[in-house]
């Protein structure tokens, strides 16, 4: 029996290496004023960005850029709103990282608005977005947040009293998504490592939550399967096109899972640590991955009789390892030690290296979200996980 869901729309995607070379063509139709937000970096990583640049200047249309080089702020959004809101833009793009397409998304949906972003962030404003936006193209340059298939932008606000929050809206799902793998072959290492256990986080994080359904479970083992077979290629052989290809294909397919079924506790982690220091999300995701999923095991594995997580636990572990005819307590240990040793392949940072001590963990797990995670822990578990990855 399939329970009762629903779906949030996907952008209209265009997927594979050499999608970039499309896009004039799917302008022709569309306003000759274009804002493009890029990163700091595109330009230089990938040429043929440039070329396209300037194949739509020479048909006609009039450009504007402006570059992000962070995690969005309200601050930020507001800066680029501002300055473009009276120019009468017919679309937005955003070429670029997840940060990238965060800014893009966020500054789409505040264009027909006037004042500050913040007054709509979950959390933060009191009041809720309308869903009206300027036409919006997402061209991510990295496999990791997805975020070119989402509904909402998270934006930060990072110190003492700082957040992570989204700006969030069924409308706000791009327009278009244009996912060329070739735009991530200078990816570097540490990147691509970091990028790809957001994905992977998102995918299994989505999976595992109390708000899956039938359709988010079968894309996000899709992406699962996509990460175990090419996320370790990508960070040794960036050259590896298939690897890339792989991995972009699994990003997104986090996107679409994540839009619709939500995420756990790691996520809750990312905002929590990410509000308060300068520690890149793809790293926390990382770095938290193993610990959150291990204290999900052993609580299952305490508990008498079966539910659905121990279920979707057992069909991890099968097809992580590629084992048949185990115990389900066996396939349960063996994404554990999995996500463990992943992990230290991919040498990702602790949070120790980013200024974080023992005597801000309290602070940390007090703002901490546990939301569609499958167990609920305690404050001083939440300590616990923290207090292994410093």
């Amino acid at each position: 029996m399939v329970n009762q869901f629903g779906l949030i729309r996907t952008p209209r995607i265009l997927f594979g290496a050499g999608q970039l070379a499309e896009l004039p063509g799917l302008l022709r139709n569309r306003g000759r004023r274009i804002l493009v937000i890029t990163g700091s970096r595109s330009y230089m990583l990938y040429p043929g960005i440039g070329k396209i640049m300037l194949r739509l200047q020479k048909e006609g249309f009039t450009l504007h850029f402006d570059r992000v080089d962070r995690e969005p702020s309200p601050a930020e959004i507001d800066r680029i709103a501002d300055r473009y809101r009276r120019l009468e833009l017919g679309l937005l793009i955003a070429i670029g990282g997840g940060s990238v397409v965060d800014t893009g998304k966020a500054v789409s949906s505040m264009l027909p608005l006037e004042g500050s972003v913040r007054d709509y962030l979950e959390g933060v404003g009191t009041k809720t977005h309308p869903g009206i936006k300027t036409t919006f193209i997402a061209i991510p340059t990295t496999s990791g947040t997805g975020s070119e298939a989402t509904s909402n932008a998270v934006l930060a606000e990072t110190g003492i009293n700082g957040y992570k929050r989204s700006l969030r809206h069924e409308n706000l799902v791009p327009d278009m998504a244009i996912v060329d793998p070739e735009l991530t072959r200078s990816c570097p290492p540490n990147l691509t490592a970091s990028s790809g256990m957001d994905a992977f986080t998102q995918l299994v994080e989505s999976y595992l939550s109390v708000k899956a359904n039938p359709i988010t479970d079968t894309l996000a083992l899709e992406g699962i399967s996509k990460i175990h077979s090419c996320l370790e290629k990508a960070v040794k052989h960036g050259e590896d096109m298939e690897a890339r290809t792989g991995l972009a294909y699994a990003a997104l397919l986090s996107g679409i899972t994540l839009a619709n079924a939500g995420l756990g506790l790691i996520h809750g982690f990312a905002s929590s640590v990410g509000g308060l220091f300068n520690v890149p999300h793809g790293v926390i995701c990382g770095t938290m991955m193993g610990v959150v999923n291990r204290y999900n095991i052993k609580a299952l594995l305490k508990q008498d009789g079966t539910s659905r997580a121990h279920h979707k636990y057992e069909s991890l572990g099968k097809l992580l390892s590629g084992t048949t005819g185990k115990n389900r307590q066996w396939y349960l240990e063996f994404v554990a030690d999995y996500l463990d040793s992943l992990i230290e392949k991919l040498q990702i940072s602790r949070l120790g290296g980013f200024g974080i001590s023992a005597s801000d963990l309290d602070r940390i797990a007090e703002i901490t979200d546990n939301k569609a995670n499958p167990v609920k822990f305690e404050k001083g578990e939440l300590v616990g996980m923290l207090k292994e990855r410093l």
